[in-house]
């Protein structure tokens, strides 16, 4: 559980990270792998969290 929700905060702090510096890829296929990396690391964020504050309650 904790390995994969440090890699969904890691995959979406690079995402962020390209979109507000600007570094994304030039083509358009890496363009569109790197946005998807990033949701997939969002939406694992949310199931971890959402397991984590399912154990709590």
């Amino acid at each position: 559980m904790g390995s994969l929700t440090t890699l969904a905060v890691l995959m979406v702090e690079g995402g962020v990270r390209d979109l507000l510096y600007e570094t994304h890829p030039s083509g358009s296929a890496s363009a569109f792998l790197s946005f998807a990396i990033t949701i997939l690391g969002g939406g694992l964020l949310a199931g971890c969290l959402a397991l984590i504050m399912n154990r709590l309650r």
